[in-house]
């Protein structure tokens, strides 16, 4: 089966800065096949027949500390998942020169629809939508330094948020789809 490896806070503003070849030297040590990186900023392709997410997350998590000496936290999703959220996106929701749309994907301790009561929103600037496993969010280019999302940064709330544009979610569920 194929999956994706999210890798939280990897490459970011030159923090938690760590080589692609690294991790993906990590995946392969632990018997994961067709590891493959996409861009820099911990996505992380590959195969498996391990039946267990939570064990297989925990697995991963092992091996990169082993291999780089940092504690990455990860989301793991298969591509039956990731093509479920990408699917959730609304069509016209892009990351363009007009708008920006990010999918903030939620890990288990957070995710419900709750969440999006605290997240830190702008009325009318903002826009928000809840699928099991993450929220989208959208807003426009000439808004984003109107909206308050990015009082989250820091939070304890963040610290359980990976967060990529809908361009690379889509990008990955491509690439997934291929393999599918």
């Amino acid at each position: 089966m194929t999956y994706v490896a999210f890798l939280r806070g990897v490459n970011v503003g030159g923090k938690g800065m760590v080589s692609m070849a690294a991790i993906k030297e990590a995946l392969v040590a632990i018997g994961l096949s067709d590891v493959r990186t996409y861009i820099n900023s911990g996505n992380v392709l590959f195969s498996t027949r391990a039946p267990s997410v939570a064990r297989l997350t925990t697995k991963i998590e092992k091996a990169f500390e082993q291999h780089t000496g940092m504690e990455i936290k990860v989301l793991v999703m298969d591509h039956a998942a990731l093509k479920k959220l990408v699917d959730a996106i609304p069509r016209t929701w892009v990351d363009d020169k007009t708008m920006r749309t990010y999918v903030l994907m939620l890990w288990k301790e957070i995710d419900d629809r709750g969440i999006l009561d605290r997240l830190p929103t702008m009325p009318g600037i903002d826009e928000l939508k809840y699928v099991p496993g993450a929220v989208i969010w959208r807003v426009d280019r000439e808004d984003v330094s109107r909206s308050h999302m990015n009082k989250i940064v820091g939070t304890p709330l963040y610290k359980k948020i990976t967060i990529r544009s809908a361009n690379t979610m889509r990008k990955l569920d491509e690439l997934t789809s291929r393999d599918a």
